[in-house]
């Protein structure tokens, strides 16, 4: 895998961050971040984060950064879109963080070779506590911004990334990666950022099973 260019799909949460870093420690060699977003181009699909807080992510990164504003039914040819303008400028490879769900997986593949573009998955299959545990020990720093409340608690929305935080989840029972999709959360700093992108967190907002914490800059 050395030296070998890839897009990764990015949702600016802690899985597409460790995905990232470990792609780069195979050697291979970030070339752009794909990030899906709602359809009014505001916030991201799933992790809610507005424009100006993945942009921040990406000028930290180094690389150049692609947005696809989607619906749920044109996400697919939008995403293939994407892939297909990464194949063009010479990009060989996509790197997702997915986990451990065959469904995503078989996806993710099957709509990369569309494109011509070769699917890497550096966390498959490794235990989901594993992976939370090395991303605190690489240095990252991350934070819950939704929560499925038919899930887990709403008062974890909000909360910063640790070993005592990994430990509370276990013990209610929730998965601390949260791959079922109990939560979701922004990545802020660690190893593949130049430096810490400034954030504040505002009052929780409720929309139906979901409770979010908005995500800002802070100048």
């Amino acid at each position: 895998m050395k030296d070998v260019p890839f897009v990764c799909s990015w949702s600016g949460g802690k899985d597409s961050a460790m995905a990232y870093y470990r792609a780069m420690k195979m050697g291979m060699k970030p070339k752009r971040l794909l990030t899906m977003f709602e359809e009014e181009g505001e916030i991201s699909k799933s992790h809610a984060l507005p424009f100006e807080v993945v942009t921040a992510q990406a000028e930290r990164l180094g690389i150049p950064l692609s947005i696809k504003e989607a619906s749920w039914s044109s996400y697919e040819g939008l995403f293939t879109e994407a892939m297909d303008e990464c194949r063009a400028e010479g990009i060989t490879h996509g790197v997702f963080g997915d986990i451990d769900l065959d469904g995503h997986l078989e996806w993710v593949q099957n709509t990369c070779a569309k494109s011509d573009i070769v699917a890497v998955h550096p966390l498959w299959k490794e235990p989901r506590h594993k992976i939370i545990v090395d991303l605190i020990d690489a240095g990252f720093e991350a934070w819950i911004v939704v929560v499925n409340t038919t899930m887990m608690p709403a008062e974890f929305v909000g909360r910063k990334f640790s070993k005592e935080l990994i430990v509370q989840l276990e013990a209610l029972g929730i998965d601390a990666c949260g791959e079922n999709g109990e939560f979701h959360t922004v990545v802020v700093d660690g190893p593949i950022f130049s430096s810490r992108v400034p954030i504040k967190i505002g009052q929780t907002i409720v929309k139906g099973d979901y409770i979010f914490s908005p995500v800002m800059i802070n100048d």
